[in-house]
């Protein structure tokens, strides 16, 4: 980081806290100790709730420069001589709170940030250059990803970014159209898998080295042993079978970190976040303000892993080998991603509002859909109970609570580090362009989620289901399951609509 570039983005902080209205207002401080503290509901088990950094700790953390990015081509699409040419660029920072005069120019550099991966990796080090990956839905019309890019950070290197904002939240439309915000669709695992594979062919050791990685990374990214078993524990025997547990992951679901493979939860779709009150499925963060969405972002980088669930930590599990240099974005780098995620907008949505439609708005009042959906955000913005679990005297006086469980699956609620005991009531907008769905996308489409079979022992799920399961059932939220088939189609054409 050059000292010029701290020094202007330390008078632009002066500037905007000294500023009045608009664009130039005061931009608020991310790790504020007492806002961090209040941040998150308490885990299912209070005893193991986070205890985060300090502020003064947060702070000594680097700040992630964001360098300009190139383009990465599907195989065969490439220009001639690209990487030779990408070779000569000079390291260009593009990311300057000192020429941010107006909103959209906050909004312009918080889409950099976005789009910015927060880790590299070698060009030897990918499996990109395998065709049958471009085959998953990785590549829009014109050849290049969205999920991935080259980044320069040394003259003469060419490396890849990934990790980005951008990579779970972005989705490649039916029609080409590239969505950032949107529920995505990128097929993670299965590149994972891809370089699992490839790295153990190099290795030539069978998979050993792979296996050994992978447990570690699971006490690191999923692990909390105070809860039994611990979701940390492998349920996989064999390397084979460690490549299909990441196989078996559709596009749309991630086993982001404190979630875990076997609880694997579907990514959320940022559009209209900003009338949102809790996130995470299981409600675990508060949004309050646009310093909340901030503190979310940081969390969800690296700050997440310096905290303590007890005597556990899971930064203590990362391997000196894998040289993690945690780092952070600065204040006005967050601001900046906040206010572009507020910014997002839904697509042009091409079902219109019929006759069909009309009547299933009407099934929507009659069978008291909107007390939990309720318009226009489709959401009223509280939590149900994950079954099993129920709520504190003090849960009830501080958060939204609907004291009522709809049944749902409740091991993400209560059976790992992101387990508050409580789901939140998902919007319904934009469903349309969605899917899979409920919280851990079992369903791959609203015609699934409203088939009466998925409730039985022998349902085989058409969306996700981890690897070793053939069939189970997806229970809960049985509203509008016996409905006859002219109300359903109905129903689904007017929930399409929003």
């Amino acid at each position: 980081m050059n000292t010029l570039y701290i020094t202007r983005m330390a008078f632009c902080g002066l500037l905007l806290a000294s500023a009045g209205s608009g664009a130039a207002q005061q931009i608020p401080k991310t790790w504020d100790d007492a806002a961090v503290g209040a941040l998150e509901l308490p885990l299912a088990d209070r005893a193991y709730s986070p205890v985060h950094v300090t502020s003064a700790d947060y702070y000594r953390l680097p700040i992630r420069p964001i360098y300009k990015s190139y383009p990465i081509y599907a195989p065969g699409k490439e220009p001639t001589g690209y990487i030779e040419w990408l070779k000569q660029r000079e390291p260009v920072i593009v990311f300057d709170p000192a020429e941010l005069r107006t909103e959209t120019d906050w909004i312009r550099a918080g889409e950099l940030v976005f789009d910015a991966p927060i880790r590299y990796r070698a060009l030897s080090n990918s499996s990109l250059d395998n065709p049958e990956l471009w085959k998953n839905g990785l590549a829009a019309p014109d050849g290049t990803t969205p999920f991935y890019c080259y980044v320069i950070r040394k003259k003469g290197t060419v490396e890849i970014g990934d990790a980005s904002c951008a990579q779970c939240h972005t989705r490649i439309m039916l029609d080409g159209t590239v969505l950032k915000g949107a529920q995505s669709s990128f097929p993670g695992p299965h590149i994972t898998a891809a370089g699992i594979r490839r790295r153990a062919e190099t290795d030539n050791d069978g998979g050993f080295a792979q296996l050994a990685l992978n447990r570690n990374a699971q006490r690191v990214n999923y692990g909390a042993p105070w809860i039994h078993p611990d979701p940390a524990e492998e349920y996989v025997n064999s390397f084979e079978d460690l490549v299909a547990s990441w196989q078996a992951i559709p596009a749309g679901v991630l086993p982001r970190e404190g979630a875990s493979r076997r609880y694997a939860p579907q990514v959320p779709d940022l559009i209209g976040v900003k009338g949102r009150r809790y996130l995470d499925h299981t409600g675990l963060v508060r949004h309050r303000s646009i310093g909340d969405l901030m503190r979310y972002a940081a969390l969800n980088q690296d700050a997440q892993f310096l905290a303590r669930y007890g005597d556990f930590r899971p930064a203590d599990f990362i391997q000196p080998s894998a040289q993690v240099a945690y780092a952070r974005y600065s204040d006005e780098q967050l601001y900046a991603l906040a206010l572009y995620i507020y910014s997002l907008e839904p697509p042009q949505n091409p079902n219109k509002f019929d006759a069909v439609a009309a009547r299933g708005q009407k099934l929507f009042e009659r069978e008291g859909c909107a007390r939990c959906h309720t318009p226009p955000l489709y959401t009223n913005n509280r939590l149900t109970l994950a079954g099993g679990f129920k709520a504190t005297g003090e849960d009830r006086t501080k958060y939204d609570i609907l004291p009522i469980s709809v049944g749902t699956d409740p091991n993400l609620a209560l059976r790992t580090r992101r387990g508050t005991g409580y789901y939140k009531v998902p919007s319904l907008k934009g469903v349309w362009y969605r899917g899979p769905f409920e919280h851990n996308g079992s369903v791959a489409t609203l015609e699934d989620w409203f088939d009466p079979r998925r409730l039985r022992d022998d349902y085989v799920p058409t969306g996700y289901k981890p690897h070793g399961v053939k069939t189970r059932p997806v229970k809960g939220h049985e509203f509008g399951l016996y409905l006859s088939p002219e109300d359903k189609r109905a129903l689904i054409s007017f929930l399409k609509t929003l």
